[in-house]
């Protein structure tokens, strides 16, 4: 076995990487307080091709030096926009169009393994604060939540890798 060097990867540079068609899907970020988790969510969404990525409330947002420690400077290869209130942004969402998937242990909920997005369709999947989850608000304007099935001891995963495994999982199954 041999590593791929970077420059053998031919990976897009951040030009070409917006004239890329991105995948049917925005990330919502509720009050997400680690700027290394919103950087490390960043680069979810540049690997997998997010539309966008949406933050809200205290999540911090670029430029910022400690966000960037993680970014690795997809917060200039990411398009991103900011809203002081999730619920104005979830209102925009589903305005134009886009089937909000709260990700949340809630009742009810679907198993993340059993949900199947249509390629047809535009999904915002939204992520909640690292202690409180979604804002309650949230639930009244959810189409659906989904749920990561866990089988240990604790009842959450970080944020920055429920986003991988959620975005992965649609990645896949489009």
């Amino acid at each position: 076995m041999v590593k791929i060097s970077n420059e053998d990867l031919g990976r897009p540079n951040v030009l070409q990487h917006s004239m890329l068609e991105k995948h049917n899907f925005v990330v919502v970020l509720d009050n997400v307080r680690s700027l290394s988790n919103v950087g490390s969510v960043f680069r979810t969404c540049d690997a997998l091709g997010a539309e966008k990525l949406f933050l809200t409330g205290i999540s911090g947002t670029p430029p910022n030096r400690e966000l960037h420690k993680t970014a690795l400077g997809a917060e200039d290869s990411v398009a991103w926009q900011y809203y002081d209130s999730v619920d104005d942004c979830i209102l925009y969402l589903k305005n134009l169009g886009y089937i909000i998937v709260i990700i949340e242990q809630i009742n009810p909920s679907v198993l993340l393994q059993n949900h199947r997005p249509d390629k047809s369709k535009k999904y915002a999947y939204i992520f909640g604060n690292e202690v409180d989850g979604i804002t309650d608000s949230l639930l009244e304007h959810g189409d659906f939540a989904l749920e990561i099935p866990q089988f240990g001891t604790k009842h959450s995963l970080n944020i920055s890798v429920s986003v991988g495994i959620v975005l992965w999982q649609h990645v896949i199954n489009i």
